[in-house]
């Protein structure tokens, strides 16, 4: 599991290294808040089985922010974001985006999986695995496997089940039992998870000095 912590830490590495002189508190903030909401639909997923990780995971949200971007900035006479936000408006959209795709659904996509073409396809992926070059061997890579796997899923399947079965596979802390949805004795422990493991916790870390460093210089 990702913790949003872990997606604001890669958020904000995307911010530091794209938004050049367009960042700053307002801008970071925008982009960090874009990859948040992603995560949002684990609420929906209290009240639509299988809403979690498919409707705001979908590449479809990032797509359809890019087209609506350029239709903005290359075909309107007159941008709605230069006219609300300046001239840096569609610098920090364009990054907002990018920070969706890779540090709002890419890390959930390479961990539990996410529905990636939802709701087109109702399809949850997974890509997790190894690279490796070996003498016996030469180049391995485990990650693609087009075998559907069981909802549990094995390492390296991509395939792993669709809303209607999937369902009770992402335990949160705000929705702790999700194949029971609207129960909840009162003592159902919650588990808000923040580093699941040494390389997130180094991720986190060199965000905060990378993102902090950049707060200082702009400062």
């Amino acid at each position: 599991m990702v913790s949003t912590l872990v997606h604001v830490a890669l958020a904000g590495l995307v911010a530091a290294a794209l938004l050049g002189d367009r960042f700053g508190l307002r801008s970071l903030g925008v982009v960090l808040g874009a990859v948040i909401l992603i995560d949002f639909d684990t609420f929906l997923g209290l009240y639509i089985e299988g809403a979690h990780r498919a409707a705001f995971h979908t590449v479809l949200v990032p797509a359809l922010l890019a087209v609506a971007i350029a239709a903005d900035t290359r075909y309107r006479e007159r941008s709605l974001l230069r006219a609300q936000f300046g001239d840096g408006g569609p610098r920090v959209a364009r990054v907002a985006t990018v920070a969706v795709l890779f540090a709002g659904i890419g890390p959930d996509l390479f961990t539990n999986g996410v529905n990636l073409l939802y709701p087109v396809h109702d399809q949850f992926y997974q890509f997790t695995g190894e690279m490796q070059l070996s003498t016996s061997d030469g180049f391995v890579q485990t990650f693609v496997d087009l075998t559907p796997a069981e909802t549990g899923g094995d390492s390296g399947r991509v395939a792993v089940g669709s809303t209607d079965n999937i369902g009770d596979r992402y335990y949160t802390g705000v929705d702790p039992q999700p194949s029971e949805s609207g129960v909840d004795s009162g003592t159902t422990e919650r588990t808000f998870p923040l580093v699941a493991s040494g390389e997130q916790l180094l991720l986190v870390l060199t965000s905060a000095f990378v993102v902090g460093s950049r707060l200082v210089e702009d400062r």
